[in-house]
């Protein structure tokens, strides 16, 4: 049990450090660091990579059994996969600037549910660990 709670808290961290990378290049291209070619392309080659770990911790879950976590982690799927759905998981080039306050909120709240769901990792991990000793 503690291998399904290690996993999910290092999936929860790569997600965590993909999402900081996006909203550091749209904070780069907000203060003119960077050009919207650059800011786009390095945003989205992370996108698909940041779809994958998330359906891949919400299978962890669903097959170790936490429905709890599973439930937690399932509506962001189904976000991600509506905006792949309607083509607009992938950032504009031509209209980054326009998106840019939406795009930024966007990410915001995926790093607070993944800070909610590194939380109750880490928590269910001590708990975990704490209970296989007592046995």
């Amino acid at each position: 049990m503690v291998f399904v709670w290690l996993t999910a808290f290092f999936l929860v961290v790569a997600l965590i450090v993909l999402v900081i990378y996006q909203l550091m290049c749209l904070a780069d291209l907000e203060f003119d660091y960077i050009n919207p070619f650059d800011s786009s392309s390095r945003i989205n080659k992370v996108v698909m990579p940041e779809f994958v770990l998330q359906a891949l911790l919400s299978v962890l879950f669903l097959l170790s059994g936490h429905w709890a976590m599973f439930l937690l982690s399932v509506p962001m799927v189904y976000y991600n996969y509506t905006l792949y759905q309607r083509r607009q998981h992938l950032v504009d080039v031509t209209e980054i600037f326009n998106q840019l306050g939406r795009e930024k909120k966007r990410r915001l709240f995926k790093i607070v549910s993944l800070i909610v769901l590194l939380f109750l990792s880490l928590f269910w991990m001590i708990w975990s660990v704490l209970s296989e000793e007592d046995e």
